[in-house]
């Protein structure tokens, strides 16, 4: 759920022209909060975002074992922020149509169905240790991956170093499964390896239109929902949502619908369009530490050695990944 910064890569692009300034859902001005810096504010974006972050990695193992099923789950991820956003989506809806289809494509299938489904369904095989370090974590090496195809230069030294820290850390959660086959939880990772991937789009496709964080949102949940809408409708993903339990569907309708799917979207798009898709992704090293010391006392996993020693490797990859440039770079007080 976050990026990486590939070397010789600037963060310090400004907006796409036209970017909206003003109104009801733009982003604040570089002095809209008194005292903090751009970059400042982009960084208290991310630590909010981290925390609820960590709840998705929570609920993703939390869903195979509550009432609702996928597709419920999805509905209210989408659907949600559709409702309470729907007069400011509305207002934005010539910006919608003019988005070009490859950012369109990345931004919707990066964080769309295709990635949901495939987080739940990998955390279902696995552990919330496992979602909360591999869709994160592996997203970095993805994103650097993605800005090389694109003739950016390939990272360098630390950055280097730090990717392959990520890669030694995916190793070390499976490994022991690996040896032992266990099919489930192998096919679990290469799930979340995917999810990250897809995150990974997301991330670089944020950044290459022209819409404010609510903007953003209405792109990603409009045909999502409509997607998953049909899909149920049509019978193709099974829904029980009517027969769910009411504090499953209050759960998730909080978690995913409103923090999720409204506050971390724009929180995460904000800090995106403040600090650069590669810079915004520092919060992957915190994420998955939370995740794992969370799920002890909510989800009642105990962190196996692979965990231990798998996760700490992931962290420090990210931060070494994500290494601050030379000075000579600066965030730009409109990016």
């Amino acid at each position: 759920m976050a990026a990486t910064r590939s070397a010789g890569t600037s963060t310090a692009e400004a907006p796409a022209a036209g970017t909206p300034r003003g109104g009801p859902g733009a982003e604040p001005s570089a002095t809209g909060i008194r005292g903090l810096s751009p970059h400042a504010v982009g960084m208290v974006a991310l630590l909010l975002t981290v925390s609820i972050w960590a709840a998705f990695a929570l609920s993703a193992r939390a869903l195979s074992s509550s009432t609702l099923l996928p597709a419920d789950a999805a509905l209210l991820r989408f659907g949600v922020p559709l409702v309470v956003l729907a007069p400011a989506i509305w207002r934005r809806r010539r910006r919608l149509a003019a988005v070009r289809p490859g950012p369109a494509v990345k931004i919707i299938c990066g964080a769309g169905v295709p990635f949901f489904l495939a987080a739940m369904y990998g955390g279902s095989l696995t552990s919330a240790a496992f979602v909360g370090a591999i869709v994160p974590g592996m997203v970095p090496l993805f994103v650097s991956g993605l800005m090389v195809a694109s003739g950016k230069s390939a990272p360098r030294g630390t950055q280097a170093a730090g990717l392959a820290l990520i890669v030694a850390g995916v190793v070390a959660l499976v490994w022991r499964y690996t040896t032992s086959l266990d099919g489930d939880v192998l096919l679990g990772t290469g799930t979340l390896l995917v999810a990250s991937g897809l995150w990974a789009l997301y991330t670089v496709g944020l950044r290459e239109v022209d819409l404010d964080p609510v903007g953003s949102i209405g792109l990603l949940c409009l045909p999502s929902f409509a997607v998953i809408a049909l899909l149920s409708l049509t019978g193709v993903l099974p829904t029980g949502l009517a027969r769910a339990e009411g504090g499953d569907i209050a759960l998730f309708l909080v978690v995913q619908g409103l923090g999720v799917g409204l506050c971390a979207g724009l929180l995460y798009a904000f800090a995106i369009r403040r600090l650069g898709p590669e810079r915004s992704s520092v919060v992957g090293s915190l994420s998955p530490v939370a995740v794992v010391l969370l799920a002890v006392p909510l989800l009642h996993e105990t962190p196996t050695l692979p965990v231990v020693v798998g996760v700490p490797l992931i962290t420090l990859g990210v931060a070494l990944a994500n290494r601050r440039r030379s000075p000579r770079t600066k965030v730009s007080a409109d990016a």
